[in-house]
């Protein structure tokens, strides 16, 4: 799989809590269906995925809870949160139904952006963190602080 470089994306949104709520697994990236006034209100930045999840209906998958807000000179704008359909290969979407049927998987996204001009998301296969792993990674983020500080204070 080639690995992309930040530059080359134009980041819209990222899900920043996402990293600490749950254990991302593996990544895949998802094209989306979207309207027309959908992609301009994308181009300004107008997106909000913290709460959004996808599942499986029908064969397909669909991006739920993603918050794209209405552009404001379209004549006939869209509704904020309605599902949007993911476009997949058809090998991921088997390998993804798989996984999702194991117990305590879910499939959430980790950031949306525009990759060669076509609106793109970047879903995680994840695991929700216990109370006591969410408690580690803030012990660690501390002690990483306190060692940067540290380090400033020699220099």
């Amino acid at each position: 799989m080639k690995v992309e470089k930040e530059e080359d994306l134009k980041i819209i949104c990222r899900n920043r809590k996402a990293y600490f709520d749950y254990v991302i697994d593996a990544f895949y990236e998802a094209g989306m269906v979207l309207k027309g006034s959908e992609v301009k209100a994308l181009r300004q930045g107008k997106a909000n995925i913290n709460d959004a999840y996808a599942r499986f209906r029908g064969g397909e998958i669909f991006l739920y809870n993603a918050h794209i807000s209405p552009y404001s000179h379209a004549a006939d704008s869209h509704e904020p949160e309605r599902p949007r359909k993911l476009l997949l290969h058809g090998w991921e979407m088997k390998r993804l139904l798989g996984k999702l049927q194991e117990r305590g998987y879910t499939l959430i996204p980790l950031r949306m952006y525009f990759k060669n001009e076509h609106a793109k998301v970047e879903l995680g296969l994840a695991k929700g963190k216990k109370k006591a792993d969410k408690r580690e990674a803030i012990r660690r983020r501390e002690e990483q602080r306190e060692i940067d500080r540290a380090r400033k204070r020699r220099r």
